[in-house]
Parts: C-alpha cells; sequence; structure tokens
C-alpha cells in the first residue's frame, strides 16, 4: 500500500510547512488528488488517519478534491475527460491519448493555529 508513505510525506510537509508559519495545531488539510494519480483516495484517508496521530495536525478535519483526468487525443486533437487511464477517445476511438491533467497529487493548502 504505497498510500501509507504518501501519508508520511504528507505529514514531513505539513510538519515543515507548520514550524515554518510558527503554528501549533493545523485544524484543515486541504489535498487535491488527480482522478489518474493512481492513488486510492480511501486507503489514503485510512493512513492520513494512522499517521496524523499524536502530531501538530491530529484531528485536522480532511479535505480532499477529486479533479477529472484530462487527455489530448493525439490522433484527432480532441480534448477528452479521462475517468481511468487506458481509456479510449470518446471521439475517435484511439488509444494514444496524452494526459494533461487529473494526474498529480498536492497539497492545496492548511489552516493553521
Amino acid at each position: 500500500m504505497h498510500e501509507m508513505a504518501i501519508a508520511h510525506s504528507i505529514l514531513d510537509l505539513v510538519e515543515h510547512e507548520a514550524a515554518r508559519q510558527h503554528a501549533t495545531r493545523v485544524r484543515t488539510l486541504e489535498l487535491e488528488i488527480g482522478q489518474l494519480a493512481n492513488v486510492e483516495v480511501g486507503a489514503l484517508r485510512f493512513a492520513l488517519d494512522v499517521v496524523l496521530r499524536d502530531t501538530i495536525a491530529h484531528g485536522a478535519r480532511l479535505e480532499i478534491a477529486e479533479p477529472p483526468g484530462q487527455a489530448v487525443c493525439l490522433r484527432c486533437g480532441d480534448d477528452v475527460a479521462l475517468a481511468r487511464r487506458g481509456e479510449p477517445c470518446p471521439a475517435c476511438g484511439s488509444y494514444q491519448l496524452a494526459v494533461t491533467g487529473g494526474d498529480t497529487l498536492r497539497v492545496a493548502g492548511m489552516i493553521v493555529d
């Protein structure tokens, strides 16, 4: 489960930024996890619940946005939405798609005291 490793990386980033801001508590943690990021959101929620326990972010509200996958078809040039990798272009059926969005995971923000 690579989500546990991701949770530890998120904690490292959150602790570093909280220290930089002289924060004593993280109230809200805002994440953006694209639908093509190869992250199981439920598993990451569980991992964060475990990893954030007894830290500056213990009990923080977790807000997760899940932007859809986007791609451009290299055959017909259409911009298309993708729910998962490996789908064909809905316009021409080609599998020659270049992902243009919805494939990243990032800490979008946090609210601290």
